[in-house]
């Protein structure tokens, strides 16, 4: 039998044996990792969006393929993933290899589906993906019809409560960004509007000319040209400051609805797990792209400032945005079936 010095000394130097065993496995996969992203990408990249071809997120996706295919010599591939309310797409990018070979181009409502889907989500939007980059934000206007005696924010609010359930809003459809701007403003003022639906911007803009709605918030881009034309009047926009698109337009907090905010954001992810150093070298090359002359300007035509964010950034305004359209959508019992 061991002496029990001797038992002591056999299990130190197992342990210590075990302590360097591990040292040596952290350090390996430390080392894995970084070789991995020096020397990513190393095969094509596919860049999925949930929407059909057309619109801004489409853009953002061909022009981060475009110049990322130039800078690291390797193919881009756009893929449009349409349909189930974009969660087509998002759960073909949750489920796939985080190896940083799939990414998904993410925009506001992605921030919105948990409240309205919860459990019947196939995925978890906090948790099954990793934010690489907030690439940019535009604003919504709030414009309305030429005939109805409203010329601002104070005059739309006191017409609303001297005719309580009369006025009636248009939207590209439920749980949209249009729809739950006007949510959370008419939560925020105490008015109360009638929601009408439409499958796009488009015949939501032509109801609203047509006198078919009264209201409607909308991104700027979509309605930009029937402003400048004098089909609609626009009386605010829903940003933290004016836009440069619409000089002389006020925000909708400054108008007197103090608080009140709506940045429509469009980013790209990847799947949870997809090694730091991939996400940390992908996001610092699409910043200095999204940052460069030409990309901002392309940005700004269709009214989208660049933001260029750090990968924690996104992470945290994305908790934010989803924790804030929770409350939206539950104050105004929004379902989606």
């Amino acid at each position: 039998m061991l002496s029990n010095s001797k038992e002591r000394q056999m299990r130190n130097s197992i342990k210590h044996i075990l302590l360097s065993l591990g040292t040596v496995s952290i350090c390996a996969g430390a080392f894995t990792g970084t070789a991995s992203a020096q020397n990513y990408p190393e095969r094509s990249i596919k860049i999925v969006v949930p929407y059909p071809p057309g619109g801004f997120n489409d853009t953002l996706a061909r022009i981060s393929s475009d110049k990322l295919s130039k800078v690291w010599n390797q193919t881009v591939t756009v893929e449009n993933k349409p349909g189930g309310n974009t969660t087509i797409g998002n759960n073909y990018v949750a489920k796939s290899p985080a190896d940083g070979y799939t990414w998904l181009v993410s925009p506001l409502p992605f921030s919105v589906l948990p409240a309205l889907y919860g459990d019947k989500l196939p995925y978890d939007a906090l948790k099954d993906f990793q934010p690489l980059i907030w690439a940019g934000s535009a604003q919504n206007v709030l414009a309305v019809r030429n005939t109805l005696p409203v010329r601002s924010v104070k005059e739309l609010i006191e017409y609303a409560n001297k005719n309580p359930g009369k006025l009636n809003y248009g939207s590209t459809g439920s749980g949209s960004s249009n729809h739950l701007s006007m949510e959370l403003f008419m939560s925020m003022t105490g008015t109360k509007m009638v929601h009408i639906p439409f499958k796009g911007s488009a015949p939501a803009v032509a109801a609203l000319i047509g006198g078919d709605t009264d209201v409607l918030f909308d991104n700027i881009p979509n309605i930009i040209s029937q402003i400048k034309s004098g089909s609609v009047t626009p009386i605010a926009v829903t940003g933290s400051k004016p836009s440069p698109m619409l000089p002389g337009i006020p925000t909708v907090a400054e108008s007197g609805v103090p608080g009140y905010e709506v940045n429509v954001w469009f980013g790209i992810q990847m799947p949870a797990g997809t090694p730091k150093a991939i996400v940390d070298k992908a996001n610092r090359q699409l910043a200095e792209i999204y940052k460069t002359e030409e990309v901002t300007k392309r940005f700004n035509d269709q009214g989208v400032e660049v933001v260029a964010s750090t990968p924690e950034e996104f992470k945290k305004m994305i908790a934010s945005e989803a924790a804030k359209w929770a409350k939206v959508v539950k104050d105004a019992g929004i379902k989606i079936e």
